[in-house]
């Protein structure tokens, strides 16, 4: 099992570079779901519950299949099947006004706004805030408002 680890692993650094360098750094449900499969995959490569080559061929099949739906998603980069594909992102707060649609709509309360008003080190209020959007990573996104001096 040691040794079917150590190949695993560099197959899998194999793979990860003929995918790119965001496939498990962007953090969409997209990536997310591609981590989850590709770990469960390639973790019975290792066990030896499944037959190693096939694993390994259906662990490269699902890197492969995330290049080409990300490629899929750039060339279609305004239209739904990007925004199906890595989902797309909503402004929670505009010229300092919470919406609530949208907030309800993605269960962001105003104390998660305001946490992320704090951690981006700006001003704790919401009334500076120009916009604030929840990105397709799950992070909140600010811009505060300029100051006019």
């Amino acid at each position: 099992m040691s040794i079917r680890a150590v190949l695993v692993f560099l197959i899998s650094l194999v793979y990860v570079r003929i995918a790119n360098k965001r496939i498990f750094g962007q953090h969409s449900a997209f990536d997310i779901v591609l981590g989850v499969m590709y770990g469960s995959i390639m973790s019975r490569a290792i066990t030896g519950t499944s037959p190693f080559f096939p694993t390994l061929a259906a662990g490269l099949v699902l890197v492969l299949l995330h290049r080409a739906l990300a490629a899929l998603a750039y060339q279609f980069k305004n239209g739904p099947v990007s925004s199906f594909i890595k989902g797309k992102p909503d402004t929670l707060v505009k010229d300092g006004h919470f919406l609530k649609d949208a907030m309800r709509a993605h269960s962001v309360t105003e104390n998660d706004i305001l946490e992320a008003l704090q951690l981006k080190g700006g001003p704790v209020d919401v009334k500076q805030v120009e916009v604030a959007c929840l990105e397709r990573s799950g992070n909140i996104s600010v811009v505060f408002k300029k100051d006019d001096q």
